[in-house]
Parts: C-alpha cells; structure tokens; sequence
C-alpha cells in the first residue's frame, strides 16, 4: 500500500508537532502548552472551543464530544494553538475559522461544511499569519472559498484534506493591488480535490508547490496562474470530467507594475487523465518558477500511480481515529 507521509504522528498526541511538509513545517501549535478540553458544543461560552482559542497562551486544544459546532461569527484562533479533532467527529457550520495576525496554528481532524454569508470561507488565513498547517480536514459548501491565504500570510501547508461541493475551492493571494502577497509560500500535497469547479488552487503573486494531490471532474480549471505567481505541480493526478483544461492563466496588473502579467506553472511528473489537458505558457517560461528544494530539503513524494489515487479517495479529510494518548514528560531526581 501507498505510503503517506508523516504516518507515525498518532503514536501520541504532540507527535504533529513540527511534523508538517513544505513551507508550513515549522508550525509547532499549542506543543509547550497546557492541554485544553472542549466539552461544550456551545458558539461559546464554559468549555466551548471559541473560550480555548482566545486565550493568549499556548494550548492543544482536544474535544472530549462530538457533534456540530454553529458559528454564529467567524471563530478567531490565536497564536500558538494546536485544535485537535482526533478521536471525535466534529462539523463546524455557519461560518468558519479567522486566522488573522497569528503564527504557530495547527488545525487537525475536521469537518467545515455549510457556511453562509458574505465573504464566509471555511478557513480563512488573513492577514500576516504564518507557520500554519491544515491537516487531515474535510470541507464543503461554503458561500465563498474553503480555504483563503491572502493579505501578506505566509509559510502554509494543507495537506490530506478532502474538498467538495464547492465552486471557487482556494483563493492564494487576494488581488492585484496586495502586491505584499508577493511573500507567500504555500505547500498543497496529498490532497483530494472531488468535483471542486475551480481554483485548486487560483493563486496571485506568491509560490506554491503542488504535490501528489488528485484533482477530479472540475468544471472550469483545475489550477490557475495570476498575476506573477509560480506554481510548481510534481507528480499530482489529473482525471478530466467534461472540461478538460487542467491548468489556466489570468493575465493582471501588480498596481506597482508597468505591465500586466500572468502566472507561471512548471508541471513534473503530472499524469493526466481521461483526456485532461495541460496547456502552454502564455507569457512566463517555466523556468520562472522556484524549485522547491530552494526552500526545503526534503518532501515525501512518489510516483502519481493508481494506488496512489485509490489511497488519497479512502486517507484525504477527516477520519475515525482514536484520540492519542498524552505522553507526560517526567526527570527522576
């Protein structure tokens, strides 16, 4: 069977700690902080999650229930915290995560689905947030995008997530005129993208590394290149639906800029499926795009194979674990 990368972190509960691939593998989370029990339901109030994540200090925050969790306002998360749902179920509807102005964030084991609203994205990362991992999450349904990375945030990783039902999927990089994103770094990887229309992701400005994700039956494209931006697609899975198109360019103004540009992508190791087509560069050449071992030395990556693609349809989103057992560190004297 396909091996998945970092498969030994639900030994015990801090394992995740650090363990991320790609640009988000410094997120630490709630690691030197006391362990926080959600034991209410509630939007908010004793026990809630929403109590847990505006404390400032650090926490690994666990669920000791399962159930649905309606947002009445976006959920912000401070620095520092680990929101772990192994070991229960937990849905989050209404509206979803802000992640705005804080670092060290790890979000384990969910589910997002059904948010309502202007602007209202499952997991929103805005502005000047860093050291972030998304991990093992499932997300569907939301009136605007599942996951945002815009406004100067930096140095994510999303990763064995599960998308669906959904239209514009991933939005890295807000507009042409927040020429700061220029400094976002963002890693996608094992990810299974299931009839998302488009924007797997649509990214401006910033640099992307894509890896072993599949991404089926989109309805416009599977992934875009605005303006300055640098994808960098290995060894990811491709199966058409009725449109082809895998990847597309948009052509955009920097505000600061002179002349309007498009992306770049540099696809390696890509396999494309059921008629799925790549197309060619319109403005940028592929060797505009950074490789990834610019910015880390190792990745856990294979051949894009059917078992591959089998193993990410059963492994991507949230799933049944059992909550691992807290290891408490003791010195004899």
């Amino acid at each position: 069977m396909t091996s998945l990368p970092y498969a030994d972190v639900d030994n015990h509960l801090r394992a995740l700690a650090g363990r991320a691939e790609g640009f988000g593998r410094m997120a630490i989370g709630g690691l030197h902080g006391a362990l926080y029990s959600v034991t209410s339901l509630a939007d908010d109030g004793p026990g809630s999650l929403r109590e847990g994540c505006r404390r400032k200090e650090p926490l690994w925050i666990v669920f000791d229930v399962s159930g649905t969790i309606e947002l009445k306002t976006f959920l912000s998360v401070s620095s520092y915290k680990t929101i772990d749902g192994r070991g229960q179920r937990i849905k989050f509807t209404g509206k979803g995560l802000r992640l705005k102005e804080c670092e060290h964030i790890i979000i384990c084991n969910l589910e997002f689905e059904g948010g309502r609203g202007h602007d209202v994205d499952g997991i929103q990362i805005k502005p000047n947030s860093r050291h972030i991992w998304i991990d093992r999450c499932s997300l569907r349904d939301y009136d605007d995008g599942l996951i945002d990375i815009t406004r100067q945030s930096t140095d994510v990783t999303v990763s064995r997530c599960y998308f669906a039902q959904h239209d514009k999927t991933m939005l890295i990089g807000a507009d042409p005129t927040h020429v700061g994103d220029r400094c976002i770094r963002v890693t996608i990887h094992h990810c299974f993208f299931d009839g998302t229309r488009q924007r797997q992701p649509r990214l401006r400005f910033g640099r992307v590394h894509l890896y072993n994700n599949f991404t089926r039956n989109w309805a416009i494209y599977a992934v875009c290149a605005s303006v300055e931006a640098q994808i960098y697609s290995e060894c990811n899975l491709y199966e058409a639906g009725e449109k082809k198109k895998v990847f597309e360019y948009y052509t955009e103004k920097a505000v600061d800029a002179e002349e309007a540009k498009s992306g770049s992508i540099k696809s390696v190791g890509d396999v494309f499926l059921n008629g799925a087509l790549p197309s060619l560069q319109p403005v940028m050449a592929e060797h505009c795009v950074f490789h990834p071992s610019e910015h880390y030395a190792n990745w856990t990556v294979e051949a894009p194979s059917d078992s591959l693609k089998e193993v990410l349809q059963v492994c991507a989103g949230w799933q049944a674990l059992p909550r691992p057992n807290e290891i408490i560190q003791t010195s004899n004297t």
